[in-house]
């Protein structure tokens, strides 16, 4: 497993190692031990949730303000420009956003930790989200951040034609939304550190 810090820190971009031979291919999604191993973090995931979604379907921006859900996101199918954005107030990254292409073809993951915001942009004819979360899924928390908010200002790869829900087209700019408070992350203790 091959995991990479991106530009907000938190945000991983995970890379199976990958078994191929002539009949095909096999690699583990999720082992906890190594994810732990390379990160310093355990989550518990206690929910897994599978989207799919036609092309040019954006879904998002949601969080959760209490039972906040940090999420484990690959593609099964197709490919998807996946968001995470930093909504946690006081975060030294806060209101900046990680974009990654994840498809099938790639099979890369994102972890994206609790206090964040998530979405996605369909980019193939259907495209297929598997994610695992680390908290239920809560409609009384549950909020949507508005997917085209300037300051926010993703970068989306498309922005003529998208098919959102009434919800989504609703979604608060971060200026006006509710957010959940920032928390440091905890990490346990990593094998290599000294102390």
């Amino acid at each position: 497993m091959n995991i990479t810090p991106l530009s907000i820190p938190e945000v991983l971009r995970v890379e199976p190692r990958l078994f191929s031979d002539s009949r095909g291919l096999f690699f583990e999604s999720f082992n906890r031990r190594e994810f732990q191993r390379a990160t310093g973090l355990a989550p518990r995931f206690v929910q897994e949730n599978h989207s799919v979604s036609k092309n040019n379907v954006l879904r998002g921006l949601h969080y959760q303000i209490r039972q906040a859900q940090g999420k484990l996101v690959r593609v099964v199918a197709g490919a998807v420009f996946d968001v995470a954005v930093d909504i946690r107030r006081g975060s030294p990254t806060f209101a900046g956003w990680i974009g990654e292409l994840l498809s099938a073809d790639n099979r890369r993951q994102l972890w994206i930790p609790p206090g964040f915001a998530h979405g996605f942009l369909a980019l193939s004819v259907s495209a297929e989200l598997v994610y695992l979360t680390t908290d239920y899924w809560a409609p009384e928390y549950e909020r949507c951040l508005y997917w085209d908010d300037p300051q926010v200002a993703i970068d989306w790869p498309r922005r003529d034609g998208l098919i959102l829900s009434e919800k989504d087209r609703q979604g608060l700019r971060l200026a006006d939304a509710e957010l959940p408070r920032y928390r440091a992350p905890v990490r346990r203790p990593m094998p290599t550190d000294k102390g």
